[in-house]
């Protein structure tokens, strides 16, 4: 991501209508500079912060969220030590559940996706990922949605196994409600929206849930939400994927 700084972009007032802090976590210098960099030319977002370490990070944004001064997005580098950033970014939502986790890194490892989502990640970016496409990203983390890079999203969809359900309909098996609920899977919904917007319990939506990917066959939301795409259930390959 390292590289020449292109123009700085901005609308055409030239001032943003809503400022999303952001925080760098990753252990290379040279990184979080480039990726300060690249974030300047967006005159809606903002970096307030950086780390070095996962530890160091968690920190500093217990303070600021003491102070209210909390970031809006953390990037967040996964390869580190000795505290990784899977287990930071669970740290993070589970204590900060306010501030969304963006992951970024040079690795495309399948379990290392899906690690990082399930832990609560909004998204997962290589490190090579152009300035534009990580502004993307975090906006769609601050709006509460998802954007996994291309890439990612080609690998996890080719890794669905066939559908099994029926030769017509993957989702036969499937009620009214589920399709429902899974149509706001893929659209990146947690359970606690899901729940918000069908008026039902958080715990229901999340038994609905479980009783999706069990009749699906699936094991995470991701793999869900894919198979929604791959059989036109929703229109796009979703920027949002697994939350909640």
């Amino acid at each position: 991501m390292i590289g020449a700084v292109p123009t700085r972009e901005e609308n055409p007032a030239g001032v943003p209508d809503e400022l999303i802090r952001v925080f760098i976590v990753d252990d290379h210098g040279v990184v979080r500079r480039g990726i300060r960099a690249y974030l300047a030319i967006f005159a809606d977002i903002r970096v307030v912060g950086e780390a070095a370490a996962a530890p160091e990070a968690l920190a500093r944004l217990r303070a600021m969220a003491e102070s209210g001064e909390a970031p809006d997005v953390v990037l967040m580098d996964l390869a580190m030590e000795p505290v990784d950033g899977v287990t930071a970014t669970r740290q993070i939502r589970a204590e900060l559940p306010a501030v969304e986790v963006v992951a970024i890194t040079s690795l495309v490892d399948q379990s290392r996706v899906e690690a990082a989502l399930a832990a609560g990640a909004s998204g997962y970016l290589i490190k090579d990922a152009a300035p534009e496409e990580l502004a993307v990203a975090i906006r769609a983390a601050h709006r509460g949605e998802m954007h996994l890079d291309a890439a990612i999203a080609r690998r996890l969809m080719a890794s669905l196994r066939p559908a099994q359900s029926t030769a017509t309909d993957p989702f036969g098996d499937l009620s009214p409600r589920e399709l429902e609920i899974l149509r706001l899977i893929a659209e990146g919904r947690a359970n606690k929206e899901i729940a918000r917007r069908l008026t039902i319990s958080e715990r229901t939506a999340r038994t609905h849930v479980s009783n999706i990917l069990r009749k699906l066959g699936l094991t995470s939301r991701t793999q869900a939400a894919l198979l929604a795409v791959r059989e036109n259930l929703t229109p796009a390959v979703p920027d949002a994927l697994e939350r909640g």
